[in-house]
């Protein structure tokens, strides 16, 4: 990310520092120079946080490149619905096609399919009898005594 990185102080007093080193005992000229030294280490601390942190740019340009997805999705996401539509569509008009008898509306073919069924077992019945006509009885032998 290129940032125009500002300068940010560090409240850190140098002169403070140098003077705690001075009375612990060293020479003035050294405790400057390490006053410099860590003044100069705590900035550059600083600024690597800086270059981390997003700044109002670069959350503008990541909200509009998000919208500019969005939009690309729901192209996309659109585009596939009317895509299986029409191949659900074309899939049912080619099943109505296929069921569609070749002849003229209205006039209705032999069946091209025969079904192949058995014919009734006959059971055998037994004569019915008028009942004008009655068998006559046969005579019985009367006992004899």
């Amino acid at each position: 990310m290129n940032h125009a990185t500002p300068c940010h102080a560090i409240p850190f007093d140098t002169l403070a520092f140098a003077k705690k080193l001075e009375t612990a005992g060293i020479p003035p000229a050294h405790a400057e120079a390490q006053a410099k030294a860590l003044s100069d280490a705590l900035q550059q601390v600083e600024e690597s946080r800086l270059r981390e942190l997003a700044t109002k740019g670069d959350v503008l340009r990541l909200e509009h490149e998000m919208a500019s997805t969005k939009v690309e999705i729901i192209k996309w996401t659109a585009g596939m619905f009317i895509a299986q539509s029409a191949l659900i569509i074309g899939a049912l008009f080619a099943m109505f096609k296929m069921n569609q008898s070749p002849f003229q509306p209205g006039v209705h073919p032999a069946p091209t399919i025969q079904e192949m069924r058995q014919p009734a077992p006959q059971t055998p019945q037994a004569p019915v009898l008028s009942p004008t006509l009655s068998p006559i009885p046969s005579p019985t032998p009367s006992p004899t005594r």
